[in-house]
């Protein structure tokens, strides 16, 4: 099961697995609406394709779409892949504005992880990938709303995958660089205008990064989307309990180095808590 398939990786992770045999459900919103092309085109692309509506920041939305699908078959894999981003300066984004972000790429993650746990857990197997990114390890300026939601992920994500290892499940992390996905440009410009005005000229500094990212994003040197793909793929290939916490993708920004520095310290909370013969979900 892949959310948010509309477009960039979610879309190719819904071919990916089709071509390689999988029975695949994506989900996006608003199925019958504006993205009814995309899941006509999607479900044409294979046999083994089936798209339904889910809004992952909806609690209902998310029952009904996994009440569905369990329905039919086990969930074997379970991709959390719908996300937002807003860029701008970060005093100017409301509260209403954070919590827009949060709602979908931390607390929707959640959601879809709450509704697929207790069927992977019943069957001792399964394996949970989520999307965060590079700023989930680290916090570059004008990105902070939307890294907040992805160390939020990250730190979700570290503890539940020890909880549910003992289950056979894993859960895993995939952290992109910048990519061509459209992300950016589906984002929010902050609302909070009075306080943009006094920022003078450094206000303007966001949107000319973002179009010199975007247009970096469009040139050949750029990292293909597809390289996510790969490492979903990769992911869902290697044995239970080998599969690495995290998978750094594309434009790394030092963050591999974070990764391998930090996760022998991360993974000794373990020993230090006296649960190392309990759970598992470590990297050694």
């Amino acid at each position: 099961m892949i959310t948010g398939c509309s477009s960039g990786f979610g879309e190719g992770a819904v071919k990916a697995f089709a071509d390689r045999g999988y029975r695949v459900w994506g989900t996006l919103r608003d199925a019958q609406g504006r993205n009814a092309a995309k899941k006509a085109a999607l479900e044409a692309y294979s046999s083994r394709v089936s798209v339904i509506d889910m809004d992952v920041t909806d609690d209902a939305s998310v029952g009904a779409a996994f009440a569905h699908i369990l329905s039919q078959g086990p969930v074997d894999v379970l991709i959390n892949n719908a996300g937002v981003m807003y860029l701008g300066i970060t005093e100017a984004f409301s509260i209403a504005q954070a919590k827009e972000q949060m709602e979908t790429n931390y607390y929707g993650a959640i959601r879809t992880m709450q509704a697929v746990l207790p069927s992977m857990r019943a069957a001792k197997a399964g394996l949970i990938i989520n999307t965060s990114s590079l700023v989930g390890q680290i916090s570059p300026p004008f990105f902070s709303t939307y890294s907040a939601t992805k160390h939020a992920l990250e730190g979700y994500v570290q503890g539940l995958r020890y909880e549910v290892s003992p289950f056979g499940i894993d859960v895993a992390l995939v952290q992109p660089g910048p990519f061509g996905t459209g992300l950016l440009a589906g984002g929010k410009a902050p609302e909070r205008n009075d306080v943009l005005a006094s920022y003078g000229d450094l206000a303007g500094v966001p949107n000319a990064m973002g179009q010199h990212f975007a247009t970096f994003l469009q040139s050949e040197e750029a990292p293909k989307p597809q390289l996510v793909v790969d490492a979903y793929v990769a992911l869902a290939d290697m044995p239970t309990g080998q599969r690495p916490t995290r998978t750094v993708v594309g434009i790394t920004w030092g963050v591999d180095e974070m990764n391998a520095a930090k996760q022998p310290i991360q993974d000794r909370v373990l020993k230090e808590m006296q649960l190392e013969g309990v759970l598992g979900g470590t990297d050694a």
